[in-house]
């Protein structure tokens, strides 16, 4: 039997040794806390080299939900016109259709204007958003791993195709910590109509814990649910009931250390009560004045919905938030931006949604002094064929060899196209950029190194782009 004489403590020999290797988590606890600016004994976050300021504080990705085409919006290719009715030389049909039908090269559905005094080319899909060609780096040459809209999000969003890795999103809050510790560091609003096919693996944590996860807003009616208690129970009941709660669960997290699950849910109690003063104020509308609201086109369809989303964005910039994702198209095929009936049809909708809010949150972000600390990227999770789905017909199907995004603020030089797709904007060509390399520059925007920013999951050092990867430093100011 254990002589507990010899352990004063009155714990047992193995219960003493696993408190000492738990101190060395409260060692990594003190690092996390003072990257996040919070003051451990005498050592402050200024003190530390690496806590400098990252150019960018936060990043608002709009998500184009099912893909938009590239050859119809950013990227302006004259050959389609000329070899229109054509089919694809065969030099380049090792493509995987997915068993649709291939027809013929079919040249942009609506004319593009150059705009800014960069004359940055843009489709008038994007009559709005062209006013601002001159913050744009309009990126043409992208390619991913996948042409299956479930895979590609998800990777788009985690870097691999694979479900169970931390997001983007994840990993900008776990590098960068929160500025404001009364809301999420981390939000998605989806699409009223749904969101994307592959669902919440595209905002999880993965293997991280789940406080870095992505929490979701409605995109109608009231952000979250349930984030009012009772109207019988007062703040001051509620706070009782949540500090004994906690004792109890720290009771029980004591006698198991090491469980992340039960931490994690103890802090998301925390964060709750927190929010329910925090969000509501944060995302009230309002507050704005009416012009603000009637140019990001709340109140009017058929903006109102993203239109909000994009202002909401802002707010939650202007508080701390580190990275929001507002999806556009949810649900599937034509909801979406997946147009394999029609492109006309299909973007002539979805462009109009989004185009004022976005042009909107562009000139509010900048005219607060907000967009050289945000980084917006636009982008769906691949692009769509140069060619039609079928003779004559006015769709195009998914194509993962080369489609656009784009950047802006956050240090981003505008007023540029970096890199190139072939004659017919077919495939990346030239300055290739893979979605690990776009992610790598994100995190660079951000303050962080993709190579070092790692979490240790069995037996590795992982990252958001693996073993890939590189900045596209080219495209910074």
């Amino acid at each position: 039997m254990l002589n507990r004489s010899l352990f004063p403590c009155g714990r047992s020999r193995r219960e003493f040794v696993w408190d000492m290797g738990a101190g060395f988590a409260g060692v990594a606890l003190a690092s996390l806390l003072g990257r996040d600016g919070v003051s451990i004994g005498t050592a402050t976050a200024e003190e530390s080299p690496q806590s400098a300021r990252p150019h960018a504080k936060a990043c608002i990705f709009l998500m184009m939900n099912g893909a938009p085409s590239q050859v119809d919006t950013f990227d302006f290719k004259p050959e389609l016109e000329k070899y229109s009715g054509k089919q694809l030389p065969a030099d380049k049909k090792f493509i995987n259709s997915g068993g649709r039908k291939m027809g013929y090269l079919t040249p942009a559905w609506r004319p593009f204007h150059p705009g800014g005094e960069s004359g940055l080319l843009v489709s008038d899909y994007f009559p709005n958003v062209r006013e601002h060609a001159d913050k744009l780096c309009v990126i043409n040459s992208c390619h991913t791993d996948s042409h299956a809209h479930g895979s590609a999000l998800v990777a788009m969003n985690t870097g691999k195709t694979l479900i169970g890795r931390p997001s983007l999103g994840s990993w900008c809050v776990y590098g960068m910590g929160s500025e404001n510790e009364n809301l999420p560091g981390y939000v998605v609003m989806l699409d009223k109509r749904g969101g994307p096919i592959s669902g919440q693996p595209n905002w999880s944590s993965g293997f991280m814990p789940a406080t870095y996860a992505g929490t979701l807003f409605r995109p109608t009616g009231d952000p979250i649910l349930d984030l009012k208690g009772p109207a019988h129970v007062t703040q001051a009941v509620q706070r009782e009931q949540l500090d004994m709660l906690a004792q109890l669960n720290q009771q029980h997290l004591s006698t198991r250390p090491g469980s992340q699950k039960l931490a994690d849910r103890i802090r998301s109690y925390e964060l709750a009560y927190r929010m329910q003063s925090a969000t509501p104020e944060a995302v009230d509308l309002s507050q704005e004045s009416q012009q603000t609201l009637d140019s990001y086109g709340v109140g009017n369809q058929p903006t109102d919905e993203y239109g909000r989303n994009c202002l909401i964005a802002r707010r939650l910039v202007e508080r701390g938030v580190r990275f929001i994702q507002l999806y556009s198209g949810g649900g599937h095929l034509e909801e979406t931006w997946d147009a394999h009936e029609s492109i006309e049809k299909n973007h002539g909708q979805h462009a109009a949604e989004v185009d004022q809010p976005i042009a909107a949150l562009l000139t509010d972000l900048e005219q607060r002094g907000l967009l050289e600390d945000t980084l917006v990227v636009w982008g769906g999770e691949f692009g769509r064929m140069p060619f039609s789905e079928g003779q004559g017909a006015p769709g195009r199907n998914h194509n993962p060899y080369g489609f656009s995004m784009w950047m802006a603020g956050g240090g981003i030089k505008g007023g540029q196209t970096y890199g190139e797709t072939d004659e017919f904007g077919f495939e990346a060509v030239t300055d290739k950029v893979h979605l690990h390399d776009l992610h790598a520059t994100i995190l660079h925007a951000m303050g962080q190194d993709h190579e070092t920013l790692s979490w240790f999951h069995q037996g590795r050092e992982e990252t958001l782009t693996d073993v890939g990867g590189r900045v596209v430093h080219d495209l910074f100011a």
